[in-house]
């Protein structure tokens, strides 16, 4: 277990560097994770590896008093009852609205049948968004490369994040609208927040205070 005494949800993917990073300026030795990529749980510094979306499901039932996940988790299930803690200034991207290149065509669809076709891999966010504007929008869920579906004629639009802009340009999209921006953000377990509250502090404030923004 680590110094604070503390159970950390640790999200792989585009996150899991900067995560470790944070978690080694902490005085936590990462360099196990580093080097594991199967293993999941690393039960002798208190770091437990998993999806990003998997982050707030495990604090919120206390299975990790705290983790790491980003924002974009966080607004698309803000029903999880978990305390964000801090930006940890890393892992920044956009979310965005993007079609083809050329015509706007989700806007052609508002304006000629009063509703467009969005298709995303975040449902909350996408409708949210567009309820807040007064437009209407059929959202349309998928998992996979939300890029294609401009360009089969499954949408008008996606609604989906961005780090550089080069996946949209390489399948000829372009982004439309800003959204928000994204960074990986510490949350906390509520009842670990109160019983451990001097440890979250001590180790929210030097993971904190050393955050060095990079890209996702």
């Amino acid at each position: 277990m680590n110094r604070f005494g503390l159970t950390i949800a640790v999200p792989r993917g585009a996150l899991l560097g900067g995560s470790l990073d944070a978690l080694d300026r902490a005085d936590i030795d990462t360099s196990e994770v580093r080097t594991n990529d199967r293993k999941l749980l690393f039960a002798d510094i208190g770091v437990v590896t998993m999806r990003p979306s998997d982050v707030p499901t495990y604090v919120e039932a206390g299975a990790a008093d705290i983790g790491i996940t980003g924002k974009d988790v966080l607004m698309e299930h803000p029903e999880r009852q978990i305390f964000e803690l801090a930006d940890l200034e890393f892992g920044h991207c956009e979310m965005v609205v993007a079609s083809e290149d050329g015509p706007d065509r989700a806007a052609e669809a508002l304006e000629r049948l009063g509703v467009m076709r969005i298709a995303t891999k975040y449902p909350r966010i996408a409708a949210a968004y567009f309820e807040r504007s007064g437009r209407q929008a059929e959202i349309v869920t998928v998992n996979g490369s939300v890029e294609l579906a401009p360009l089969t004629g499954l949408a008008d639009a996606i609604v989906d994040l961005t780090a550089t802009g080069i996946t949209l340009k390489e399948n000829g999209l372009v982004v439309r609208e800003q959204i928000a921006s994204v960074t990986a953000r510490l949350v906390a377990n509520r009842v670990a927040h109160r019983l451990k509250a001097e440890a979250i502090e001590e180790f929210a404030a030097l993971i904190a205070a050393s955050a060095k923004p990079t890209s996702a």
